[in-house]
Order: structure tokens, then sequence, then C-alpha cells
């Protein structure tokens, strides 16, 4: 295996500590990137070239202070933000995203979102199936097939393969140390009962390597120099040693992935112009944040991924550091302190998104790639005693954009203090299904087979939104 490790300290600019690219051999829950290709090279299906990034809120996002304000309800209710209006009539959002507000034509909010648990766990968001298997501070939720459930990213490395040969199918950029996985339980790129060779590639993997590509420093996201001269190095000792020599095609493929400069030059925004990194508030101050970094480049990383040739790239974000609250660090389970809380991620959350959608408008990649932005459920309508909102798995919202879907709308609403939907529920499922029919992949039968040999259907007896059509 090969992997270029990164420096110990947590999140600067982006790469986790001990952040690396495991590459070469890379270890996706254990299966060497030879059988990866492999296995995904039987499955490819050559559909339609599509891309999705999901966007995570780990930790549930208060649906009543963001896209579903109630101001007509009592101050214990409505809390302290007002709604501001959008360029959409209709469609107001709250007052601490107005660039998202400018942008309401390209995206859609969906207000009723169901198929919550009350737990911290991500793994609906990531597969679209509530059953899951015992997991860490997660209790066994009965119904899923042996093995577990795919991620959507597993999916389209199952059934749609490569776009690009030596870009992985599926690229994951959450954080991976123990206080990240406390909040997202698993992988958002996990592979269930596809095997290992469709789970998704986590950039920010802790090092499992026995071969380290030494003398580089990936400590710093905006610091890429030195990681694509490791790159370079390696190409240059496989072509003087020979090598790939003796090997079948498969490991072709994957040494094709580490002496390949498409994925290195995808995770280098330094390439990229001064005008688009400030788009996405690279290189500005933010001297209220802990030493002053933010998590703004993921934004840029996950556009410069899908750009490369990925399909699916999954991202978490919040303000920096991102882990468990009670130790200090940040997430969105504002429990207490609500709405200091939001005015600290909120405007952060602004910035990124409104520049990812329009980096996407203006290199005409918008149509061609969707994205989805949602948490694991809502918070509490009713302010608790410490000015916090608690959890909510009765409702939720969510923002879907681009991906040729008909966007400026809101889909669903919520009773009158935002307690449950009103009107047009819509299950996680009827998400999956809409985003697997944009990508060409029918749902219409079972697709695939779990490990006791049984079919399954992607999404159950969901369907597309007619809505986002």
């Amino acid at each position: 295996m090969l992997t270029i490790a990164g420096s110990k300290s947590r999140y600067c600019d982006g790469i986790s500590r001990r952040a690396c690219l495991q590459i070469g051999g890379l270890a996706f829950g254990g299966l060497a990137l030879p059988e990866i290709l492999r296995g995904q090279a039987q499955a490819a299906t050559g559909r339609p070239i599509k891309g999705v990034i999901m966007i995570l809120l780990p930790g549930g996002p208060t649906h009543i202070d963001t896209f579903d304000l109630k101001p007509d309800a009592p101050p214990e209710i409505r809390g302290e933000f007002r709604p501001i209006p959008t360029n959409v009539p209709g469609l107001d959002i709250c007052e601490l995203m107005p660039r998202l507000a400018r942008l309401a034509d390209k995206y859609a909010v969906i207000r009723s979102l169901v198929g919550f648990l009350d737990d911290h766990n991500t793994h609906w968001c990531t597969t679209g199936w509530e059953s899951h298997r015992e997991m860490d501070s997660s209790p066994l939720v009965p119904g899923f097939p042996p093995g577990g459930w795919p991620s959507l990213g597993a999916i389209l490395s199952r059934k749609l393969g490569p776009r690009i040969a030596g870009v992985p199918t599926c690229i994951d950029l959450t954080p991976v140390d123990p206080d990240a996985r406390f909040i997202l339980r698993v992988p958002p790129g996990q592979a269930g009962f596809l095997g290992p060779a469709h789970a998704g590639f986590e950039v920010q993997a802790v090092d499992r390597s026995n071969i380290a590509l030494n003398g580089v420093s990936v400590g710093r996201l905006s610091d890429r120099q030195a990681l694509l001269a490791s790159f370079d190095e390696f190409r240059r000792n496989v072509e003087r040693t020979g090598q790939a020599d003796g090997i079948d095609e498969f490991h072709r493929q994957a040494l094709a992935v580490l002496t390949s400069p498409r994925l290195a030059e995808a995770l280098d925004i330094s390439r990229e112009e001064p005008e688009t990194r400030a788009l996405y508030g690279l290189g500005q101050s933010y001297p209220g944040e802990r030493e002053g970094k933010t998590l703004l480049d993921q934004f840029l990383v996950a556009r410069r991924a899908i750009e490369a040739g990925a399909r699916c790239v999954t991202m978490a974000f919040c303000r920096w550091p991102f882990g468990r609250m009670l130790q200090g660090d940040y997430n969105w389970d504002w429990h207490k302190d609500c709405f200091n809380e939001a005015r600290g991620a909120l405007p952060l959350l602004d910035i990124g998104l409104s520049a990812l959608l329009t980096d996407l408008g203006n290199r005409g990649l918008l149509d061609d790639v969707a994205v989805v932005m949602w948490g694991e459920f809502g918070r509490s309508p009713k302010i608790n005693g410490v000015a916090g909102r608690d959890h909510w798995p009765r409702v939720c919202s969510a923002l879907v954009a681009g991906g040729g879907f008909r966007t400026g709308q809101v889909i669903g609403s919520t009773t009158r203090w935002a307690e449950e939907p009103l009107s047009r529920p819509v299950h996680f499922r009827d998400v999956f299904a809409t985003l697997y029919g944009r990508l060409g992949i029918d749902i219409s039968s079972p697709q695939l087979t779990d490990l006791a040999g049984r079919p399954q259907f992607l999404v159950g007896d969901h369907h597309p939104l007619p809505e986002l059509a």
C-alpha cells in the first residue's frame, strides 16, 4: 500500500490530522485497490456521466432557524432570527444567509423531509435507509440486509464504474478521526453488502500503510506543491525500476490512480485562479474562528474532485474543527446557545455553498452535477432552558441544487410551529430515487443482490420527486 501521510494536527485548512492519501494498494475496508478496480470494471454499465456532491451537516441542523422560519410563532418558538426574501418570490430563508438568498433560483428547498431516527447517525443521509447494524453509540435497527446497506457512492461504483481512469468513483472528504466518526457513525462511502471493492476513497484516512512517501507535508490543504512533487517522484521511480512489469491489468490501473496526476491535481487548490479562491472565501482573515481556520476549502475541493472525474463526493461541513461539542469542537448539535452557534456557522455555510453553486454554474457544470445538503434530523421547535434546540426526528429541511432539477421552489410545508409535515412529506429515499433517475439508473426492478443472495431494490417502494423533474 502507498500512503502520503500528513501531520497529526487536526484540520489545517481542510486535511485532518495524520491526513494522507492512500492510493497504490489503497485499503477501503482492507481491500487492495486492484481488487476495487476489478470489481468496478465488472460492474461498469456505461451510464450517462453525472456527478453528486453531498454536503452533510452532522449533528442535526436546525430547520426552523435556516430554511423554515416561523416569524409569526411566539418567541419561544421563532427564535432570534428573521427570514429574508430571496430572488424567488415566496421563498424566504434565514437572514444570516444573504448570498444564498440571491441564488434561490439555483436550488429547491424541501421543508418536509422525513425518515429520521432520534440518533446522531448520518447513515440514512448517505444510504437512504434507516435500518442498520449496531454501531458505536447507535443501537441496532432491524431490517437491513446481510452486509448492510451500501451508500450512494458505492451504488454508483457498482452500477456505473469509474468515469475517468485514475480517479476513484466515490471520494469521501469527511474526517475519519474518532471524534468525527462518533458523529458520523459510519464512513459516508460505506459499501455495505456490495463489499469493500466499492467503498469510497477516504482522502483523510488514518495512515494504515506499509509503504509511505516521506518528506511531504500535507498538513495544509493550500500547500499542494510538495504533494504533487511526491506523486511525480513516485511516477519516475515506477518508470525507472520497471515496477509495473509483470502485474496484471488491474494492478496497472491501480498504479494509474497513483501515477496519474488527475487526483493529485484535483486536490491542489493552489492551481485555482485567485478570483476563484476568493469566491470560496479563501485567503480572507477569520479572526473569530479558532486559530483563524475554516473548512471552506472543502467546497472547492469537492468541485475539483467532481470535475476531475469522481461521480460522488461527500463532505461534512461545520465550523473548524469538526468533532464532539462536549469536547469543545463543532458540529450542528446545538442543544445550548443555539443562536450564537448559528451566528458563527451559518455565515460560513452561506459563503461555501453559494460559492459552490456559483462556481458550478460559471463552469457550465450545474446541470450535470447534483448538490444535496442535509443532516440526520431537525431541531425542536421549542427553545429549551439553555437557549438551545433539542433533537427533532419528525421533520427537517434539505436543499437540492443542480442536476438539471427544476429549482427555484419550495417542496412541502410544515405545521404552524414546524413540528411535522403539513403537506407533501418527502422521504430520504424519494430524494435518492430522484438522484438515481438523474444518473440513468433504473430503480423499478431489483438492482443488486445482498450477501444472502436476495435481490434488493435500491429505494424500496419510493419514487423520484415529480416536482424536480
